[in-house]
């Protein structure tokens, strides 16, 4: 056996048990998954399944709390997207400018992200509580009251947002950060030297320098804003009023409380085709292509 066969049959053992792995928890699941949404598969009707074509989707266009929940996914998606890029931009542009204490302060803004979502819930379902949680405490020592934070349609989505803002953004803001290192000085340099301010360092040369990152971020952010589920169940349970029941929170209750596996994996795909269109959609219009 010559070293070459030698090295790619290492190469392969290796790879071995990641293709295992990958192929037993990602494409089987895929596979079954796509085949259970052209099929009716109640388990609690076992007896009757089969195959029932489009069925599915065509009722999940007509389910009424299907859109509900789509439409708290979107809300959620529009409140997550914008809060993450620009609140992860200023984290990174003010570490980046630090001289000294940096590697302490990056250390603390990524550090929340290191709890699991449970963990993160439980802990924000004090801060938010009216009676007595954190925030309400402080604003009535200023003399605002109390605020429903979880308890109104109009403030659940909002709460879950800036929830979900302090968990994730510390990932995203050192992923900008580390962009932004990369940047040669030489160019800032050259334009200052030409009379460039601030501004137009940040908007000529830092903006551009960060495209592809920047890209990264938003389609990235959107992918996991429309994968919303953990942070609404442990704050509100998709309450009030349906308002915060995202579409992956109303899949996991008809396949796995309501045992309607066909018509939650239908709903799967559906919300596949709408991240993957919105992503591509964000990809070509950030790189500057027509769509």
């Amino acid at each position: 056996m010559t070293y070459a066969t030698k090295r790619k049959v290492a190469g392969m053992v290796f790879l071995l048990p990641y293709l295992l792995s990958f192929c037993s928890f990602v494409i089987l699941p895929l596979i079954v998954a796509f085949v259970l949404a052209f099929c009716r598969y109640d388990l609690t009707a076992r007896g009757q399944a089969g195959f029932v074509g489009t069925k599915n989707f065509s009722d999940a266009f007509a389910d009424q709390y299907f859109w509900a929940a789509m439409g708290a996914t979107v809300r959620y998606a529009i409140l997550i997207v914008p809060a993450t890029l620009l609140t992860a931009l200023a984290l990174a542009l003010g570490m980046n400018a630090m001289v000294r204490g940096q590697r302490f302060v990056r250390a603390m803004v990524f550090l929340p992200g290191m709890l699991n979502v449970a963990v993160t819930g439980i802990l924000w379902q004090w801060f938010f509580n009216g009676q007595f949680g954190l925030f309400n405490f402080f604003l009535e020592k200023v003399g605002i009251g109390k605020v429903p934070w979880l308890s109104e349609k109009t403030m659940a989505m909002p709460s879950i947002t800036l929830m979900s803002l302090w968990w994730t953004v510390g990932g995203t803001s050192i992923v900008l950060l580390t962009a932004l290192q990369q940047i040669p000085v030489q160019l800032f340099e050259a334009a200052a030297l030409d009379g460039a301010d601030t501004n137009r360092l940040f908007k000529y040369i830092t903006i551009p320098m960060l495209k592809p990152v920047l890209t990264f971020t938003v389609v990235t952010t959107t992918i996991g804003g429309f994968q919303m589920f953990g942070q609404a169940f442990m704050l509100t349970r998709g309450g009030p009023e349906l308002s915060t029941r995202g579409l992956v929170q109303y899949i996991y209750e008809t396949a796995f409380n309501n045992y309607r596996l066909g018509y939650g994996a239908a709903m799967s795909w559906l919300l596949f085709i709408v991240i993957a269109t919105f992503a591509i959609i964000q990809f070509r219009v950030i790189r500057g292509k027509a769509i």
